[in-house]
C-alpha cells in the first residue's frame, strides 16, 4: 500500500498537455483577434505538438513532477515562470533553426508565453486546493530508531500522504504487557485504521501475537521498509539486515536491461565525447596560462567487483593526492579549477572511461581506494555497492544535498550508501533516464553533485 497518491504526476501531466493545447488556441485567437479556423490551427497544430513533448521534460527536469512540489505553493509562480521561459528559448531555437515548417511565430510565442504561465500555474494551484489536507486515516507507527522518527516527521507534517501517526510506539520504551492492556486498547478507542510495523526488529517479535488479532477488525498493516523508500527514496540503513540483502539484492543478472544499458553507455559516451573535443584546446589553454601544470589527471577509483579503475579528468587541484586525505599533502583548488569544476567540464575526458567500460553514464559514484577501505570498515554493507558499475551520475548525487568531498565522513557516506542501495535494488533503464533528466536540470542549475 502507497501512503501518498500514485496519480499525481499523471494527472498534472495530463492537465498539462491538456492546457499548453488551450493555451496555444487562446494565444492565436489573441494573435490574429478571431478565432482560429482550421488552416491556422493545422499549421501550428504539428510543430506545437512536437514543441510540448520538449516541454513536458522540461516541467519534469525542473522538478514540476516531483513529490513535493504540489505544496510549495510560494515558489510555484517563479519556478512555472522559469520554465516557461526556458521553453519559449527552446521554441525559437526550434522554429529558427530547423525550417521544417512555414512559420516562425514570433508574435504567437510572445503571447504564448503569458498564457501558457497563467494557465500552468492556475492549473497547479488549483491542484494544490483540491489535494490539500483533507481526511487523513489515523495510523500507529511501530518500531525504534532514527529512521522511525524521520518517518513520523515527515508524514505528519506533510498533508500530501493520506494517513496521519496519531500513535508512535518505540519498542525499547514498552513491553508486551504495557502493549497488550494500553496500546491496544488505544488503537481500538481511537479509530486507528493503519499500522506501520517494522517486523524485522527482534522486539517486535513477542507482539505479533496482539497485532494477529486485529486482522479480524480489518486493520492494514504496511511493512516499515517499504513506507520508508517510497517517501525518502532511499534504503533505511539501520534497518537493514542480511536477510534484506538476499532478498533484495541476490538476484540473477539484468541480462537485457545491463546490454541496453551498455549500448546507451557506448552511444551517449562516443558522441559526447567527440562533441566535447572542442573544448580541449581552450582547456589546455587556460590551465597553461594560469599555473602551467598538466593538463589531465588520472586518478585511481574503486571500480565494480572492488578492482582499481583508472578515471582521466582535466586537473583542477594543484597536487593529485589519490584521495589519501590523512597523509597531509598540501592540496588546493585552482582559480581555473573552481570554472573547471563548477561547469563540471573537468568531467568531460570520463566519458572515455565510460566508452572503455571502466564506468558507466549512470551508477554509484567511484570512490577514491583509501576512503573506500575505512568506509568498509565503519559501514555495514559499505561493499554492497561494488556489485554494479560505479557511474558519472547516479540517485545519491541528485538527491543528497551534503556529499563529503577531501575528507573521509563516516555520517554522510552513510546516507550516500542508502541511495546507492536504493538505485541497486531498483535500477531499471527508466530509473537510469530519470537520474540523467535530473542530472541535465543539476548542470543547468550549477548546483553541486
Amino acid at each position: 500500500m502507497g501512503i501518498e497518491n500514485r496519480w499525481e504526476a499523471a494527472i498534472l501531466f495530463l492537465g498539462d498537455i491538456v492546457l499548453l493545447y488551450v493555451a496555444l488556441w487562446v494565444s492565436l485567437a489573441l494573435r490574429y483577434f478571431e478565432l482560429p479556423n482550421s488552416e491556422i490551427i493545422s499549421l501550428h497544430l504539428i510543430p506545437f505538438s512536437i514543441i510540448f513533448v520538449v516541454w513536458a521534460l522540461s516541467f519534469f527536469i525542473a522538478g514540476l513532477y516531483d513529490k513535493h512540489t504540489l505544496f510549495l505553493r510560494k515558489r510555484l509562480p517563479s519556478l512555472v515562470l522559469k520554465t516557461q521561459v526556458w521553453n519559449s528559448v527552446l521554441a525559437v531555437l526550434f522554429f529558427y533553426f530547423i525550417p521544417l515548417f512555414k512559420i516562425t511565430p514570433k508574435t504567437s510565442l510572445f503571447i504564448y508565453l503569458g498564457v501558457s504561465f497563467l494557465f500552468i500555474l492556475g492549473w497547479r494551484l488549483s491542484v494544490v486546493a483540491f489535494a490539500g489536507p483533507s481526511r487523513r486515516e489515523k495510523a500507529i507507527l511501530i518500531g525504534t530508531g532514527r529512521e522511525m522518527r524521520e518517518l513520523e516527521y515527515e508524514v505528519n507534517k506533510n498533508p500530501r500522504y493520506h494517513i496521519n501517526f496519531v500513535l508512535v510506539v518505540d519498542v525499547e520504551k514498552v513491553n508486551e504487557t504495557d502493549f497488550k492492556n494500553e496500546i491496544i486498547n488505544t488503537i481500538y478507542a481511537q479509530g486507528i485504521t493503519t499500522i506501520v510495523v517494522d517486523l524485522q526488529n527482534d522486539k517486535v517479535t513477542p507482539l505479533v501475537p496482539h497485532l494477529y488479532n486485529l486482522i479480524f477488525s480489518k486493520m492494514r498493516f504496511v511493512d516499515k521498509y517499504k513506507i520508508y523508500e517510497e517517501v525518502f527514496d532511499r534504503e533505511p540503513l539501520s534497518l537493514l539486515g542480511d536477510s534484506w540483502f538476499l532478498e533484495n539484492i541476490s538476484q540473477a543478472p539484468h541480462l537485457i536491461y545491463d546490454a541496453l544499458k551498455r549500448v546507451m553507455d557506448m552511444a551517449v559516451s562516443l558522441v559526447l565525447g567527440v562533441v566535447s573535443l572542442v573544448f580541449y584546446p581552450l582547456v589546455w589553454l587556460i590551465i597553461k596560462l594560469d599555473d602551467g601544470g598538466a593538463v589531465f589527471t588520472y586518478q585511481n577509483r574503486v571500480g565494480q567487483d572492488k578492482k582499481i579503475i583508472r578515471l582521466m579528468k582535466f586537473r583542477t587541484m594543484t597536487a593529485n593526492d589519490q584521495g589519501q586525505w590523512s597523509r597531509g599533502v598540501k592540496n588546493e583548488v585552482t582559480r581555473v579549477g573552481k570554472f573547471l569544476r563548477r561547469t563540471r567540464i573537468d568531467e568531460l575526458p570520463q566519458l572515455w572511461n565510460v566508452l572503455a567500460g571502466d564506468i558507466s553514464l549512470i551508477g554509484p559514484r567511484p570512490e577514491f581506494p583509501e576512503p573506500a577501505e575505512a568506509y568498509a570498515g565503519h559501514i555495514p554493507y559499505y561493499n554492497i555497492r561494488y556489485l554494479i558499475k560505479p557511474g558519472l551520475s547516479g540517485w545519491a548525487q541528485i538527491y543528497q544535498k551534503e556529499a563529503p568531498h577531501h575528507d573521509v565522513d563516516i555520517e554522510q557516506t552513510r546516507r550516500k550508501l542508502s541511495y546507492d542501495l536504493y538505485y541497486i535494488k531498483n535500477r531499471s533503464f527508466l530509473l537510469d533516464i530519470k537520474i540523467a533528466l535530473k542530472t541535465i536540470k543539476t548542470l543547468l542549475s550549477r548546483t553541486g553533485i
